[in-house]
């Protein structure tokens, strides 16, 4: 679970980043995060995976509080949370096993283990066959698939996808979030930060909407204006 509660965020260069955000996510649930180019969005993605603290305001994720935790139980919160980035983030010349193998094991995960989920993961997200692959061998909907996949791969509870379809056409976008709707419904919680109207529309979902620094909307099946 996640809880923003009178967050404010100003960063040294006297940017007012949140201005008293109040934001609940429980477990299971999907989220969309809209908002225009410096709304608010990204702060608040670096407040949640310790990027970044707030000025004032209370936190929690995951059982932990951000805002007032030992710089040791940074790395242990962090566990907790998947990321999913727009440019994919994938280490070109490591194959797709070894980019996942490669997270794993920075955790201390056994090498049986590594055998074990790798396989698992790339079924989940219809990669399997292509663990032998290197990045510049997939085509980007593949790349973002093993993005997902290392998100996935030590069991978060949490994935947060920041403008997970960005560099996607149309029908791969739709592939990805369906996939990120399968992943929700397997009982992981999804925070998706996104600027595409047509796909927040498509699903359905609660819609969080900030804009300068503050939520304006927070529905159910609301439809995006943005």
């Amino acid at each position: 679970m996640v809880r923003l509660i009178d967050i404010y965020k100003e960063y040294d260069n006297g940017t007012e980043a949140l201005r008293g955000v109040n934001l609940r996510i429980d477990d299971g649930e999907f989220v969309f995060l809209v908002g225009p180019s410096g709304s608010g969005k990204s702060t608040i993605i670096k407040l949640i995976t310790s990027e970044v603290y707030p000025t004032s305001g209370t936190m929690m994720v995951n059982g932990f509080r951000p805002d007032n935790m030992r710089e040791s139980q940074i790395p242990l919160m962090r566990r907790t949370l998947g990321v999913i980035f727009q440019d994919f983030r994938l280490i070109e010349k490591k194959t797709v096993w070894e980019n996942l193998s490669f997270v794993m094991r920075a955790v201390g995960v056994s090498g049986r283990e590594v055998r074990r989920r790798i396989p698992y993961i790339l079924k989940l997200v219809g990669l399997e066959g292509k663990e032998d692959h290197f990045p510049d061998e997939l085509s980007g909907g593949e790349q973002q698939r093993v993005a997902i996949a290392r998100a996935l791969v030590n069991n978060p509870r949490m994935i947060i996808a920041d403008e997970p379809t960005g560099n996607l056409d149309p029908q791969r976008s739709r592939e990805i979030m369906d996939l990120l709707n399968r992943i929700n419904e397997l009982g992981t919680t999804v925070l998706v930060v996104t600027h595409e109207r047509d796909l927040v529309d498509r699903f359905g979902k609660r819609v969080v909407a900030i804009e300068d620094g503050k939520i304006i909307s927070d529905e159910t099946g609301g439809y995006y204006n943005g």
